[in-house]
This record gives C-alpha cells, structure tokens and sequence, in this order.
C-alpha cells in the first residue's frame, strides 16, 4: 500500500509548483512553500476507518504527510495528545463547553516535536546532514533532539534570554547552541548567514515546507477526538503562526476528503500578548500582512515574534473561517495561568494561558457563545517556565509544626 500520497509543493502566491524529492526552501518569489497531496486518489483508498488499530501517534494519518518512505520516519511517539474538559474554568469563564488540548504531554514538552518529527524526517528522506534554525526556545530544542535521532547535525541560534531548560535540551542532544543578545529576528539574521556560507539546510519557521505538516496533526486529531464534528472554536497562541496555519490546512484536506461537513469550519483565533500583536494589529487593519512589532515583549516567550514569514497564511486562516485576532494583557496571562492550575490541576505554559485568557475575554465580548464547543491550544509544559511563578515560601526546621492556614483559622 502507497504510505504517502504527496504530489508535490506549490506557492500560495504565484502558484509555481516544485517537487518533494529536491530541497526546497522558499519559492522564487519569497513565499512559504505547501504541500499538495493526490486527494483524488486519497477520496478512494483512504477513509476514516482506516484509523482503526493504528498506533496513536500522529504517523497514523501517514497517507497525508510528506515522508514517503516508512523507513524514514523518526518518531519519539510524539502526537495524540488529550482533549481535556475543563468544566471548572469553563464554568469560571461562562463556557460550559471549554476544552484543551494539552501539548505539554508531546516529546520534549511542546507542540513543536510535531513538526520537529515530520520536518526531520523528511530531511533525512532528502539527504540533508546538517540544519540550522533560529528558535524562541521549544523549536531548537526538538529539532535538536529528533536530528540527533536521525543522525543529523544541527545548529541552533536562540535569543539569550530563551527559557534555560530549552537551552540544555539542545546541550544535551549535542546540538551546535549559540546565544544571541537579541530577540529572534536577529538569530534569524545569524542562521541565515551560516545557511549562505557553511551550506547548511535552512529549517527556519517557513522556511522549509514541512514543518506546517507536522503541526497540520493538530487539526487532524481534534477532528478525529470529536468524533468527525469540529468544534465550533479552536483558540491558538500565535508567534510564527505555522500550528494555525496547519490546523486550517488540515481542516480543509479533511473536508475535501468528504471527513468533515464541508460547511462547518470551527472559528480560528489567533491569540497574542498586547507586547507583541503584530498579527493582531494587522487584523484591526483589515490588512492582509503585518508590520514588523518594534520592541517585542512578553512572558509568554514563544510568541514574541516581532514578524511572522507566514502572516499572510495566518491572516487568511482567520478570514477564511470568520475568526479573529485578539491580544491579552501580561497581567491576564499570569492571572489565567494561576487559575487553570489552581482550578484544574493543569500546569499550562505561559502562551497555553494567554490563549485561555483570550477564551475569557471573548466570552465576556459575547463573541463566543454559551453553546459554542471552543478548544484551547495549551502549547508546552508550564515545568518549561520554572521562572513565571513567583513566591516566598516558608522554610521549617526539623521538628516544626505546619502553621495554621488562614483557611483554617476559625
């Protein structure tokens, strides 16, 4: 049986195709590269009953991903990550019907071993030996690991003040690492001198074409966990943008393979802090790219991307489905961040609660309903973020008595 169904990769913007079987980096205009597949041919070998028995990993939707040989495949199990309800926040924001979907369970504790496993495959698959890539921190740290699996060397750039522990997952999967005194834009600037003179495979954001597809797996099992009927909103921190540009990709194959109902899309958010909006802003605008953000901040630090490569796919995404985009307070990421793990027992990250921030703020808006079923992407493990909860804690000597709380002072 065919494993992947791929065709080839287009331009959203002039339209010239390439072939998967070259390195492909940019099209010749400047534009991310996507990836097609013969969903002719798909429509009738391929239907959801074919899940049935597959290991639960995100490879079960293979015939839909680029890696066209099985031997390729570098996998950690990452993929098929819970759908959680969140009743007692849910009830908190007015939401009965509030959901997340928790990437912190993922190999190397976020979202981006999706496409870390896919993108890395297929570099494996097209001869590559050594990538280099910029990264706020998650990226670098599964590109680093899953390269280290296949056997390809990598180089990561990162801002110096990324969270440490994505710093030492690179150490410790022998990643080249380098710190820049700068934000990502200016790592950007660095790799993409050491691509010009050392010949290295460029795996920045966008910059090769299959990262999207394994982020896409998001959509594809959010589709399949709800039984084949999409939920009405999926709310998603957005830096780079590539998690909502591949859930709306995915949604899409799936509705053109008959999966889904072809009129009902769930509602894209794409959720910033107000210390970096750029997308937001150019939502506001009604325009359909955004400036560069000038002086770039927020705790939440996978999404301080001052300028997303793929801003025009995140802005049509949200067009495309009547979502929007909305940015939260600092203050109202940390206030959520506390809540979701006092009320729920889950430590999200801190771009998991600003998206939970902005599913309160929208309810409040009446722009979500009390009806509406509304996914939460939590991104990462809130133990990534060892710095974002703050606090005296008492010190006991051997012996003593714990203090009376006030809770149980009569």
């Amino acid at each position: 049986m065919t494993y992947s169904y791929v065709s080839h990769l287009y331009c959203p913007k002039c339209e010239k195709m390439y072939s998967t079987k070259n390195q492909n980096q940019l099209c010749e205009c400047g534009s991310p590269l996507l990836v097609s597949y013969k969903m002719d041919e798909l429509k009738e070998v391929f239907r959801p009953e074919n899940l049935n028995g597959r290991s639960a990993d995100l490879w079960r939707y293979h015939e839909i991903l680029p890696v066209e040989s099985e031997e390729n495949v570098v996998s950690l199990g990452e993929g098929m990550t819970p759908i959680v309800k969140m009743e007692k926040i849910g009830h908190d924001m007015k939401i009965p019907n509030l959901y997340m979907k928790d990437e912190g369970l993922i190999p190397s504790g976020s979202f981006k071993s999706r496409g870390a496993a896919v993108g890395v495959s297929k570099a494996k698959e097209l001869g590559v030996t050594e990538l280099a890539m910029p990264t706020n921190g998650n990226a670098g740290a599964a590109w680093s690991l899953y390269s280290s699996r296949a056997g390809i060397k990598s180089t990561i750039v990162m801002p110096v003040d990324a969270p440490e522990i994505t710093r030492k997952e690179c150490m410790a999967a022998g990643a080249n690492l380098f710190l820049v005194n700068g934000l990502i834009g200016d790592a950007g600037q660095i790799v993409a001198r050491a691509v010009k003179d050392e010949g290295m495979f460029d795996a920045s954001t966008l910059k090769e074409p299959y990262r999207i597809e394994g982020k896409k797996t998001m959509g594809l099992e959010i589709a399949e966990q709800f039984n084949w009927e999409v939920p009405d909103v999926i709310l998603y921190p957005t830096g780079g943008g590539v998690g909502l540009i591949g859930i709306y990709k995915a949604l899409r194959e799936l509705q053109e393979l008959g999966w889904i109902d072809a009129d009902k899309m769930p509602r894209l958010v794409a959720v910033q802090s107000e210390g970096c909006a750029p997308i937001v802003k150019a939502w506001e605008e009604g325009k359909t790219h955004a400036e560069p953000w000038k002086d770039a901040s927020t705790i939440a630090f996978g999404i301080n991307v001052a300028k997303a490569l793929g801003d025009f796919l995140i802005l049509e995404g949200i067009r495309e489905t009547n979502g929007c985009a909305i940015s939260v307070s600092e203050e109202s990421i940390m206030t959520e961040l506390r809540a979701v793990s006092s009320m729920e027992g889950a430590y999200v990250c801190p771009e998991g609660a600003a998206a939970f921030a902005a599913a309160r703020q929208l309810r409040e808006q009446e722009w979500i309903n009390d009806d509406d079923r509304v996914v939460v992407l939590n991104t990462g493990a809130g133990i990534k973020y060892p710095n974002t909860i703050q606090g005296d804690v008492v010190t006991l000597e051997p012996g003593d008595s714990v203090p009376k709380t006030k809770e149980s002072v009569q």
